[in-house]
């Protein structure tokens, strides 16, 4: 071992240590790290800044906005509502979504099938009254089961096909030749996530249910004469139970109905009165075929999918106090429309136009983003705050938004155009036509996310250039690859080590040479090696840092580096078991 090999490898375990042990975001600790590579000549500026051009980066930023044009037009939500449904229980949900999610990996890049998931999950979970940190690491994980069943499943394996085809003059596998492996492993591994999930997974991330706001409004909601909820229950509609939130009462045509069941049918212009906090109120406004009850928003002078939900408290010395909403000239006065008063926790029942305001009501307004700034100094109000993530989806935009999501993943699963550039085209796509605003795309774009991914290539490159991954593979083949069965569980074996260490993609391309040395020297079929190198470099569970869908999940759910260790690390071995197992039965040797 040379002493840049000692160096990198000392550094590499200062790395894993800090991300396991310490608080510090990921994304700081590996800017750090490739800085010190940088300064200590470990490796040059052009191979510490690969990652930051690296395709696969691009297109993770890239689904971003894609995803982000889902959820502005509604889409997202349609998909939740109509594709995951209602779960029992924490278990049902689990199975619901990783199923699902298992088959479309295998024909999809798993990459923006968890991309479109991240936010449907996170809504569904909040409707559902579930911990989202109980979800979105299956769904990693889920994407990535599927993905090792078929050759297109991951760019891992069309990657180490290529190699196969390149490096040894064998012919290309088929569609399906790695299903034969891919599917007991996928098996194997979706019944862990549903029995073990339970207790292995945190709950970090307190449900809604739980959450208490002095801020109780009481809003009403009009069903539009077109709406896709005429002719539904409310159970169907999904507005029952909803998080934070209680229906009190539907007023149909004049008639006041309390206490309403979940089999009521709703009907057009039923007006529908809940009373709940302001999170749960912004669902509503996002609900399709839902509109504020007043008649006031359709007077404001400015789309309504420019507008956003601000909180304003009146102060003593607004003009409006002492008089009701509609003698006040609220509208008029200040271009934003009063949707909900909260008082002290009180239940106020009346209409919002003849709420006569007091000095500490807190206001619900729908209303332009510059009265922000017009009424920060203003005397009319003690406080007031923008409601994050409140603006109506453009739902009238939601069959475009689906329309290009499929034509970037018919493109992409025919390969008319590469990942790449069918997710840069369907995001700018989603800008052009009115699906995502700019403003918008720029917001969703996790960029702590890109910065892991992109710092990562550049470590990654630094393990293999000092000569320490060569190093470390060559030294365990030699100490127990004599026998081609226990070759194979060290192929897969540092395969897998490296991949959650560096990268999928770089892990195959390292250890594939390594693999077709011993094979040749073994005088054995190669084809064992190939899907263990395959299996190996996909199914990456230990580490956020070893799949960036693993990454994609890390922020969103909360998570530490240690979760994944605890679920992951025993997936891992059950995978090495099964694919060491079944492929030189496949295969012979």
């Amino acid at each position: 071992m040379t002493m840049a090999m000692a160096f990198m490898l000392m550094m590499l375990l200062v790395l894993l240590g800090m991300l396991i042990t310490t608080n510090i975001p990921p994304d700081m600790i590996f800017l750090g790290f490739l800085t010190l590579l940088l300064i200590g000549q470990i490796i040059s500026p052009e191979q510490a800044l690969s990652g930051f051009s690296n395709e696969g980066m691009i297109t993770v930023g890239a689904l971003y906005v894609v995803v982000a044009g889902l959820k502005e037009t509604g889409a997202i939500g349609m998909i939740a509502h109509h594709g995951l449904g209602r779960p029992k229980n924490e278990f049902d949900a689990r199975a619901r979504l990783v199923l699902p999610v298992t088959a479309l990996s295998a024909f999809l890049n798993n990459t923006p099938v968890v991309g479109m998931f991240i936010p449907v999950v996170m809504d569904w979970a909040k409707r559902n009254n579930l911990s989202v940190s109980k979800l979105l690491i299956p769904l990693s994980y889920a994407s990535i089961f599927g993905g090792t069943c078929t050759l297109i499943g991951t760019s891992t394996n069309l990657i180490v096909n290529g190699l196969l085809i390149q490096e040894t003059g064998l012919p290309s596998m088929s569609l399906f030749t790695i299903t034969w492996v891919g599917i007991p492993c996928a098996a194997a591994g979706i019944a862990y996530m549903l029995i073990f999930s339970r207790w292995l997974l945190p709950d970090r991330t307190p449900s809604m249910g739980v959450m208490r706001d002095p801020r109780e409004y009481t809003v009403e909601m009009l069903v539009e004469s077109a709406s896709p909820l005429v002719g539904r229950t409310i159970e169907q509609a999904g507005l029952r139970n909803l998080p934070g939130l209680f229906l009190m009462e539907i007023d149909r045509g004049g008639r006041v109905m309390p206490a309403v069941g979940p089999h009521e049918t709703l009907e057009e212009n039923d007006r529908l009165v809940f009373v709940g906090i302001v999170d749960s109120i912004v669902d509503l406004q996002k609900t399709r075929g839902l509109t504020p009850a007043t008649d006031q928003v359709f007077k404001l002078d400015s789309p309504r999918s420019d507008r956003v939900l601000i909180e304003a408290v009146v102060s003593n010395s607004c003009p409006g106090v002492g008089k009701t909403i509609r003698e006040g000239r609220f509208r008029t006065n200040y271009n934003a429309v009063v949707i909900a008063v909260a008082r002290n926790g009180e239940r106020i029942k009346k209409k919002i136009g003849d709420i006569v305001l007091h000095p500490g009501d807190t206001l619900l307004l729908e209303t332009h983003v510059s009265f922000l700034r017009q009424q920060r100094d203003s005397r009319d109000f003690f406080l007031i705050s923008q409601v994050e993530d409140s603006q109506p989806p453009r739902h009238e935009k939601s069959l475009i938004a689906l329309g290009l999501l499929i034509f970037m993943v018919t493109a992409a699963a025919f390969e008319a155009l590469s990942m790449l550039k069918a997710a840069m085209l369907t995001a700018g796509l989603m800008i052009l036509t009115g699906c995502c605003s700019g403003r918008a795309a720029r917001r969703s774009v996790d960029w702590q996310v890109l910065l892991i991914i992109g710092a990562s290539f550049g470590v990654g490159k630094a393990i293999q250039t000092t000569g320490l991954a060569s190093w470390i593979a060559e030294t365990l083949i030699g100490q127990f690859g004599h026998h081609p069965w226990m070759a194979l569980a060290v192929v897969y074996f540092i395969t897998m080590l490296f991949t959650e260490m560096i990268t999928n993609n770089a892990a195959a391309i390292l250890i594939f040479p390594i693999a077709y040395a011993t094979a040749e020297k073994l005088g054995v079929n190669f084809m064992p090696f190939v899907v263990a190198i395959m299996m190996a470099a996909s199914a990456s569970f230990s580490t956020p840092i070893g799949y960036q869908t693993n990454l994609m999940v890390y922020g969103p759910g909360g998570y530490r580096f240690t979760d994944y260790l605890r679920i992951g690390a025993p997936l891992n071995i059950l995978l090495w078991i099964i694919t060491v197992s079944l492929a030189p039965l496949i295969w012979p040797f």
